[in-house]
């Protein structure tokens, strides 16, 4: 568009929570495009003039801005609910305490969503809110289910992980020229070669992570995969194709990510994607 793009962000690379590969190659292409990105650097004051915004960060860098998108992060807005009143329990962030079910501290008080603070997805809030009716008006008690949640949790296997990774360029940039390639990643349990989680870096990944989703929603194994025929030509038979081990990680020194705020819930799988938002 003609424009100087400056990216801030207070970690080592963007998009906390999601897999670090995928955020490095995320990282590559937006520096690809031009993009100027900033590790971790976190904005300590903005000024506004009459013609722009400077920027101070907490290195004493100054950046001069036509506009400023400030991603200051989300709480949930409770305060004018006057919960107190009723005696609904809130924590220290202002969200409502629910227990497994969805209900509050007051038997006849529900709450799902993003107010309860658990896993902030627009999915999953509507699984929730399911599962409330179903229990509470269709006399079928029902518990949200957050394993396999895409993008959202990841399991750590009872021994050794095998990682598959997968680095091309897909057809559509050999077309048009360009040089992004597109990431996969396939994290499989060696003991019992269940699938346990699955990444993506570039076009249409949406649209394929959602199939893979449901695919180890139902327990699915990498021998399943492999015996998959893949549909030619598309980016998705990758997923398919894939037999080389990248490495294989100890059970010991398996430390996975999480971006799960309530302690008390068990994660199981991952399913992470990145959208190439250009195509």
């Amino acid at each position: 568009m003609g424009s100087t793009v400056d990216l801030l962000f207070r970690k080592e690379l963007p998009l906390r929570g999601f897999d670090d590969e995928m955020r490095a190659v995320v990282a590559r292409n937006l520096e690809g495009r031009g993009i100027n990105l900033h590790p971790r650097t976190t904005i300590k004051e903005l000024i506004k003039s009459e013609e722009s915004i400077k920027v101070i960060t907490d290195h004493g860098e100054e950046i001069v801005a036509d506009v400023v998108l400030f991603a200051t992060g989300r709480a949930p807005n409770t305060k004018r609910l006057n919960l107190k009143a009723v005696g609904v329990e809130v924590d220290q962030t202002g969200a409502v305490k629910v227990d497994e079910n969805s209900r509050t501290n007051v038997p006849s008080i529900w709450a799902v969503g993003d107010v309860t603070n658990r896993m902030n997805l627009t999915p999953v809030a509507l699984m929730e809110g399911t599962c409330f009716a179903k229990t509470v008006f269709g006399g079928q008690p029902c518990k949200p289910d957050y394993r396999d949640v895409p993008c959202a949790a990841i399991e750590q296997g009872k021994g050794d992980i095998l990682v598959f990774t997968s680095s091309f360029n897909p057809m559509r940039n050999t077309i048009s020229g360009r040089q992004e390639k597109t990431v996969m990643k396939l994290v499989v349990d060696a003991e019992t070669d269940k699938v346990l989680g699955a990444s993506m870096c570039g076009p249409e990944a949406p649209e394929i992570l959602q199939g893979i989703a449901v695919a180890l929603k139902c327990g699915a194994t990498k021998a399943q995969f492999d015996s998959t025929v893949g549909i030619h030509p598309s980016s998705a038979e990758e997923f398919v194709t894939m037999r080389s081990v990248t490495r294989r990680v100890a059970a010991a020194s398996s430390n996975p990510k999480t971006n799960l705020s309530n302690p008390l819930m068990k994660p199981s799988h991952k399913v992470s994607l990145f959208q190439d938002s250009s195509t």
